[in-house]
Order: C-alpha cells, then sequence, then structure tokens
C-alpha cells in the first residue's frame, strides 16, 4: 500500500513538474537556430575541453616550459572585451523601447505575441551576451599559459563554466526581458574590469594608477546584491515570469555573492592587516 501512495506521489510530482516546464519554457524557431543554440552538446563540448585543458593538459605542458610572453596579445584581448561589453550596454539603451519597456513592464511583461520586435532585439543582446562568455574562457587560457596556476580558482573556474551554460540556457528556453536588467550591470562591471586589465597589461609604470582593484572588487559584490533584490522584488510582487529560472539563479547569484565575498575577504583583509602590522 505504501509503495503504491509513494509511486503515485512521484508520478504526479513528475507530472507537475513537466506541466510547469511546459507553460514556462519558450521556444522560437529563428532564435533557436542561431550559432551555437541549437543543442547543448556544443556548449558542453567547449566547457569539457576547457575544463580538460586549464586542470589537466595545460599544466603538464607548461610544466617544464617557460612562461608565454604574452603581453601584445594581452592588450589586444582586453581592449577587444572592453570594447564588446560597452557595445552589448549600447544595445541595451539604444533599442528602442527597452528602456522603457523595463522599467513599465518589469513585473508584467507584455504578452510574447505582441511585442515581437523588442523581445527579438533583447534576444539578440541576450546572444551577444552568451557569446562574451564564451569569449571570457580565455581569461583561464591566458593564466595557464602565462604559468599563473594560482589565479585558476574554484570560483573563476565555477564562474566561468557556469556563466557559459547558464546564459545558453536563458537564450534557448526562457528568452524573457527579465535578465537586461542583471545583464546591463555585469556588462558595465566588465567594460570597467576589462579596462582595467588593459592598463594593467602595459606594464609596471601603470601600477600607481591601479590603485582602484579592490574597488572593481566591491562592484563586483554590489552587482550581485543587486541582481539578488531584483529576483526577490519578482517573486515577492508574483511578477509573471518563469518561477524555476528565477530560484535557480536566486540560488546562483547567492553562491557567487558568497565566493566573491570570500575572495574579497581573504584577499584584501589580510593585505590590509599585514601592511598595518608592518
Amino acid at each position: 500500500m505504501a509503495n503504491t501512495t509513494d509511486s503515485h506521489f512521484i508520478m504526479e510530482a513528475k507530472s507537475q513538474f513537466f506541466n510547469l516546464l511546459e507553460k514556462e519554457l519558450v521556444f522560437d524557431t529563428e532564435v533557436d537556430s542561431w550559432f551555437l543554440m541549437q543543442s547543448p552538446l556544443p556548449v558542453f563540448s567547449i566547457i569539457a575541453v576547457y575544463l580538460l585543458f586549464i586542470l589537466k593538459i595545460g599544466p603538464d605542458m607548461m610544466k617544464n616550459r617557460e612562461p608565454f610572453r604574452l603581453k601584445h596579445i594581452m592588450l589586444a584581448y582586453n581592449l577587444f572585451q572592453t570594447t564588446y561589453n560597452a557595445f552589448i550596454l549600447y544595445l541595451i539603451f539604444y533599442t528602442p523601447g527597452g528602456l522603457s519597456n523595463m522599467w513599465n513592464h518589469s513585473c508584467h511583461p507584455i504578452e510574447r505575441s505582441k511585442n515581437k520586435f523588442l523581445l527579438y532585439e533583447l534576444n539578440k543582446g541576450s546572444w551577444y551576451f552568451f557569446i562574451s562568455k564564451v569569449i571570457d574562457l580565455l581569461d583561464t587560457i591566458f593564466f595557464v599559459l602565462r604559468k599563473k596556476q594560482s589565479q585558476v580558482t574554484f570560483l573563476h573556474v565555477y564562474h566561468h563554466s557556469n556563466m557559459v551554460i547558464t546564459c545558453w540556457a536563458y537564450l534557448r528556453f526562457i528568452k524573457g526581458e527579465q535578465a537586461t536588467l542583471p545583464g546591463g550591470i555585469n556588462s558595465l562591471i566588465h567594460t570597467i574590469m576589462y579596462f582595467y586589465y588593459f592598463l594593467a597589461a602595459l606594464g609596471p609604470q601603470m601600477r600607481p594608477y591601479l590603485w582602484w582593484k579592490r574597488y572593481l572588487t566591491r562592484m563586483q559584490i554590489i552587482q550581485f546584491v543587486i541582481i539578488l533584490f531584483w529576483y526577490i522584488g519578482l517573486v515577492c510582487f508574483n511578477c509573471d515570469f518563469p518561477k524555476i529560472y528565477i530560484y535557480y539563479m536566486f540560488a546562483n547569484v547567492t553562491l557567487f555573492l558568497y565566493l566573491f565575498s570570500l575572495f574579497y575577504k581573504k584577499t584584501y583583509t589580510k593585505t590590509s592587516k599585514t601592511v598595518k602590522s608592518n
């Protein structure tokens, strides 16, 4: 009797879950045909190769080699990343109706069939944002090639891998406008961050002008706090957004906030204490 009850409960839970998925997932023939969007296989393959290289192949290859001198490559890469993230910000601010739609319809979006142009433009911006996260994987590749394996931390690897998968899944299955604000904030932070890295790559003569590194980390932490409040608001006001996505992002951003806070405490609090004691 107990087994029958348990089986019925499991079947009912499964049915409710799939009904929820069918209700909340969005499919679009054109968007789903974009580069890397058709199947999860290419994205997971990229992540698998990335992890294999940075954790095994790369360190083994560099074990008995001198670090690669990548100054000019790093300068070009960081300048490109600065420009690319600024371009994503440009799309958000200059897409007709983008900001006003976010302001007026953040909680109760216009029906997709009645808002096709704007959602297409926002989906296009989401694709550029997703591609930026794929490009970000090069950060770690450069760490390995420059023999800075100590910087290949759990926080760094998890953050980069997770963002690629999350951004792909969002555009493939959600296609909404609820990520416009978080995406805009993140692009702003990355524009500033890669500009900092560009200055740092110019050489030791730039060190006197790079005193604001800790404030960059603070900005990253503040972005997570703002995004958390954003998702809390969507839940508290019972907004018309996919609940699965919101709960997942809330848990994900909370973990990011915790890990980045630990990094800040470990990196800057200890440094301050050392300076004071000296």
